[in-house]
């Protein structure tokens, strides 16, 4: 008799699609505020950012491993850095 709990299987198909709409939703708006705020000046947008990823993420590190939740974390984090990254090469190029 096996002393594990069982465990259910993975939803990969669902997950990946929640984390990849939830990284498509979060890539596109730290883009667009980071463009605006940019506007206004350059450090900004850069401190705001920061400070808004930095308070965010005790919490999403908290919640990376129930169940659910654990797939809007990873789309989350992977749309921050997206829309770092398009911030950072439009930055570059303009």
């Amino acid at each position: 008799m096996s002393c594990s709990p069982h465990h259910d299987p993975t939803p990969w198909g669902a997950g990946i699609t929640v984390a990849s709409m939830v990284a498509l939703l979060v890539a596109v708006a730290v883009f667009a505020f980071g463009r605006a705020l940019a506007e206004v000046h350059p450090l900004v947008a850069v401190a705001v950012n920061l400070v808004a990823a930095g308070g965010a993420a005790p919490t999403a590190w908290r919640m990376r491993w129930a169940p659910v939740t654990r797939w809007v974390v990873g789309g989350s984090a992977t749309g921050v850095l997206l829309g770092w990254l398009a911030l950072l090469m439009t930055g570059l190029a303009g």
